[in-house]
């Protein structure tokens, strides 16, 4: 094909969709029907509704091939696992009862039966479900949901295409389950589960699939050649098949690598891949193997992860040249749209200006059409919108919202020692015993108490000018006086004042802080039912006044026991915001961590002993390449040292981290410095302390003994013998006791009782090494 017969073809199309609907109508129906409020039947139709609004606003915003099968009522790695039919054993029951209590009991866990592992999906805040897989796992297709969505939008009238989790993802994604061998690999099973996927094409082909996108996200991390070799024989066996739809191969988030040229090789019919951001030099490496003859190509050159307007004139050059790469080209955003908000329309309180700048996935859809459009008919049919375009890109870049000359004169001016702590661990332990007195094993939770209705609906009257900040304080501080009573009885050993002010650990502090921009309605999902708005941060970043020093004395004056101070690292501020993409993260990184200096370095003087600054965005935001990695860690680190490194030696930094592989960044968790790091260890049964102690970590350790992700209370002994994986690896006078995570989502009596188990472990294994 010509490149002006490769441009005539040209469509938009998009790789997901948010699941949530504009007012979180799928998180309350979810919710209800654990609660017991919403029947099955009413779910099941809320989801239907939901996916018939997803498709008609692409279609609306121009999108002419619609994905299906993206739509989940939890995860959709959960969702590929039930349809290759890998249950766990634990579950089976379960699922054989009641296929969605049992689905979601393999999410949530019940009292009796743990839930599967949960861990970030790549390097973005999405969490999944990690399949559990051994020797004897036997795979089964299950159409059911696929075929079934896929009928849905061809009912309905739109041009389809289901998405799947390939088999090399999928088998990459996956960790040996409980009680098989810690060095089995996963993907041995490949000739088990490529019968399955071959079932699953034959059944989508037969309900009228014309193309199926298999994702494989995976192939843009490194991979060994027998890897690489084995993604070559999956696309090779399944393009031999006569069973099947057209097969689109779709990788993004970085570059694909040594893996471009397998997939280029393979007998499919198309791939889609990323070109933004790092993911550009797949434009060089698609033209270095010789481009895609005879297949399509899906550019994703509008990226799926951020919320700013795309650069049109750019990705039409970007456009124009992969059209000599590939039979056809056809437009989409980079990645799946879960990772955006839906609408920015709705954001009607942001400044005019600021709006112009801003995407989220309906905008992103209709970029998608317009290049689309650009393509097939000339740039000429889109002049007006090109125009428009530039005027919003010129715009943020003179913009004074920006750029702050105070704030560059500081961060230029930073040393190499003020990201130091002046006094060695060993020096800063001691005057920190000293000063705090703590039992062997101390106690202590991860910062947040439940957020309760009410603390909820005194916060929608305070947003509502319902009650004013003095009536909304005084309901607060009626919080705080809970919950330090209820920890001194509990009998907890550091206190947390719960952060009931707080509606996000990071866009409580961004709607403080200049340059952040904060909104109503950009709720994205992390995790099953749990979604956040991520802030805007638009300009650069300074600390107008205190942020939670108040806070922090009104708890300390109501007890003898040491309160913390409890801060959200600059790592984290950038990775759970849409960070800014007009200059490198570590500039932006420097700018909060000097902010959050000032509030550390207040709140000592104010009197805190212990301070938390938590960094659980650390691993997530890794390179997916190992050789990026260096230079991330360097400037990461170096953050939250400049944020915690100006504090006297009996100043005790406390970090968190959670729900993530720690392995590779185990040298990182050193570099950090803090005294005292907690971290997610529960559902990889207290796998973190072993790592940590075999990569000789010197400092105090809290594992966590409560899977706060879960209904289910623990008792002290499941409590007791986690604290004994942990002193099998960390020595008693480093352990902390702790949760995994804050208890914002838990109720109150799930967590009095799961708290009662934990005080309860750490007094009994106390007193058998007192004896």
């Amino acid at each position: 094909m010509t490149t002006k017969s490769a441009a005539a073809a040209a469509l938009a199309t998009a790789y997901g969709y948010p699941r949530q609907g504009r007012g979180r109508e799928l998180k309350k129906a979810i919710e209800g029907y654990w609660k017991g409020a919403v029947t099955a039947e009413a779910l099941l139709a809320a989801a239907a509704d939901l996916r018939r609004e997803n498709w008609q606003q692409l279609v609306d915003a121009g999108i002419e091939e619609v994905p299906t099968g993206d739509f989940s009522l939890y995860d959709h790695v959960l969702d590929t696992t039930v349809a290759v039919g890998a249950i766990p054993p634990r579950h089976r029951a379960a699922v054989d009862a009641d296929p969605l209590d049992g689905y979601f009991a393999m999410a949530r866990g019940t009292q009796d039966v743990a839930p599967l592992e949960m861990t970030k999906w790549f390097d973005t805040n999405y969490h999944y479900l990690v399949p559990e897989l051994g020797p004897d796992t036997v795979f089964a297709a299950n159409p059911a949901k696929a075929v079934g969505e896929l009928k849905e939008a061809l009912a309905l009238g739109h041009d389809a295409r289901p998405v799947l989790v390939g088999p090399v993802t999928y088998l990459q994604l996956a960790k040996p389950a409980p009680g098989v061998a810690e060095d089995f690999e996963p993907i041995t099973l490949l000739d088990r589960l490529l019968p399955v996927y071959a079932e699953l094409l034959a059944e989508l082909r037969a309900a009228g699939a014309a193309w199926v996108q298999l994702d494989e996200p995976a192939l843009v991390q490194d991979r060994t050649p027998a890897e690489l070799n084995a993604a070559a024989r999956v696309y090779r066996e399944l393009g031999a098949l006569t069973e099947r739809p057209k097969l689109l191969v779709a990788s993004y988030f970085d570059r694909l690598g040594d893996a471009l040229p397998v997939l280029a090789k393979a007998p499919v019919e198309g791939l889609a891949l990323d070109f933004t951001g790092p993911a550009a030099a797949n434009l060089d490496d698609l033209a270095a193997v010789g481009g895609l003859p005879g297949k399509r190509l899906v550019a994703g050159v509008i990226d799926g992860r951020n919320i700013w307007i795309n650069d049109l004139g750019a990705s039409l050059s970007t456009l124009a040249t992969l059209l000599g790469l590939a039979d056809r080209v056809d437009v989409a955003p980079s990645c799946s749209l879960l990772h955006v908000p839906i609408d920015a329309t709705l954001e009607r309180d942001i400044d005019p200006q600021i709006a112009r700048w801003l995407a989220f996935a309906k905008q992103k859809a209709r970029e998608a059409a317009l290049l689309a459009r650009g393509l097939r008919e000339g740039t000429g049919a889109i002049t007006a919108e090109l125009a428009a375009n530039r005027a919003d890109l010129a715009s943020r870049a003179a913009s004074p919202i920006t750029r702050d000359p105070a704030v560059r004169a500081r961060t230029a001016a930073v040393t190499p020692g003020d990201t130091r702590r002046a006094q060695p661990y060993a020096v800063r332990t001691e005057a920190q015993r000293a000063r705090l007195g703590l039992p062997l094993l101390p106690t202590t939770t991860i910062g947040s108490f439940p957020q309760t209705t009410d603390l909820r609906l005194a916060r929608a009257d305070l947003n509502a000018g319902r009650i004013g900040p003095d009536t909304y304080r005084e309901r607060m501080e009626a919080e705080v006086r809970e919950v330090i009573a209820y920890q001194e009885k509990a009998g907890l050993d550091v206190l947390v004042h719960g952060e009931p002010e707080r509606n996000d650990m990071v866009q409580y502090f961004a709607e403080q802080l200049t340059g952040y921009l904060a909104t109503r309605h950009g709720w994205v999902q992390s995790y099953g039912t749990r979604y956040v708005r991520p802030p805007v941060l638009a300009g650069d970043i300074s600390r107008p006044h205190p942020m939670t020093v108040d806070w922090f004395r009104y708890a300390q004056d109501l007890t003898d026991r040491p309160v913390k101070g409890m801060l959200t690292g600059p790592v984290t501020m950038l990775a759970w915001s849409f960070v800014r993409d007009d200059q490198p993260l570590a500039e932006t990184a420097r700018q909060v961590a000097l902010a959050l200096r000032d509030e550390v370095t207040d709140l000592e003087a104010a009197g805190a002993a212990v301070v938390q600054v938590d960094e659980p965005a650390l691993r997530e935001t890794l390179p997916l390449r190992a050789a990026d990695r260096p230079a991330y860690l360097d400037w990461a680190t170096a953050a939250f040292r400049l944020a915690t490194s100006g504090v006297r030696a009996d100043t005790q930094i406390h970090t968190h981290m959670c729900y993530a592989e720690f392995g590779a960044i185990m040298t990182a968790i050193d570099e950090l410095d803090a005294d005292v790091i907690s971290l997610e260890a529960t559902r990889s049964h207290m796998q973190v302390a072993g790592e940590l102690a075999g990569a000789g970590y010197p400092r105090e350790v809290g594992p966590g003994v409560w899977d706060i992700h879960s209904p289910r209370v623990p008792s002290t002994e499941e409590a007791v013998e986690l604290l004994r994986a942990g002193l099998a690896a960390i020595p008693a006078e480093r352990l902390w006791v702790n949760p995994d995570c804050g208890l914002k989502t838990r109720g109150w009596p799930e967590t009095r009782a799961s708290l009662d188990s934990l005080v309860g472990a750490a007094r009994r294994l106390r007193a058998e090494l007192a004896g």
